[in-house]
């Protein structure tokens, strides 16, 4: 055999064992590495926190089987949660308690989402600051009973200008309807709506004053109801000329024929 044909075969031996040398080390170490990273990992601290037990709806009261504690990662605690560190005796001191806005089944309790447990439960919805006030609807003013409590409505004053021609004014926008007649919460049992003949609406301090002057004007009030899309709209606007001279020092409006004629102080004038 030529020297040059044994020359290619060596190299050729010594590449293939070297080869099989690799491929038995590769092989090796897919064996030694799920070990390794098993061994690295280890589970994440975790810290009780309270939660719903199902839906709560507007209106409804917490108790022992409506809120459990829950294990929560400790690095996914925020500000607000409720942990059985911090309030152990938590699910016996909410009991009772109010649900002011709606909580889903496994979301963390807020102490925003609840009031206490008086048996006041409607000032217990009513946010710092706010008022409660009733306006009359029907079908056709209350978009066919189609309004329910939490909904968001326009209130739209129709009424005669000075020619006595009918004029309209939306005199509140996106305002929050808290109650229909004594009704705080929408129905869950799938029966039909009940169309009701009160609203209760929850309004500013100045948005209360505009009501009762539309109350006065108007030849009707109409509540139009509006999407949930717009429930990050502003919600304490309202028609403020019906306020004009409202400084709290003691002037009134006179309203003659459904128009303000005029502002002025206090106390009747001699005519």
């Amino acid at each position: 055999m030529k020297p040059a044909r044994i020359m290619i075969l060596a190299v050729a031996a010594v590449a293939a064992g070297m080869a099989g040398l690799l491929a038995m080390r590769l092989a090796g170490k897919r064996d030694i590495v799920p070990q390794q990273i098993a061994a690295v990992v280890e589970k994440e601290a975790t810290v009780n926190v309270l939660v719903a037990s199902a839906n709560l709806s507007v209106g409804s009261r917490l108790n022992e089987n409506s809120i459990h504690w829950l294990a929560w990662p400790e690095s996914g605690i925020v500000k607000g949660l409720i942990t059985q560190s911090d309030r152990p005796d938590a699910l016996k001191d909410l009991n009772g308690a109010v649900v002011r806005l709606p909580i889903f089944e496994g979301e963390p309790i807020r102490e925003e989402k609840v009031a206490d447990s008086n048996s006041r439960i409607l000032s217990s919805l009513l946010p710092s600051g706010k008022r409660a006030v009733a306006t009359e609807i029907s079908v056709a003013t209350g978009a066919g009973g189609f309004i329910l409590p939490n909904d968001r409505v326009d209130v739209i004053m129709v009424r005669k200008g000075s020619q006595q021609q009918l004029v309209t004014e939306t005199v509140l926008s996106n305002v929050r309807v808290l109650a229909v007649d004594q009704q705080i919460e929408e129905k869950q049992d799938g029966s039909k709506a009940v169309v009701g003949a009160t609203a209760t609406l929850e309004l500013t301090p100045d948005q209360t004053k505009v009501l009762a002057v539309a109350h006065q004007m108007a030849d009707r009030l109409t509540l139009a109801l509006r999407s949930v899309a717009d429930a990050q709209q502003p919600d304490t606007t309202a028609a403020d000329y019906l306020l004009a001279g409202d400084n709290g020092g003691g002037l009134v409006q006179v309203i003659k024929s459904g128009a303000i004629v005029t502002d002025g102080p206090t106390g009747p004038k001699a005519q």
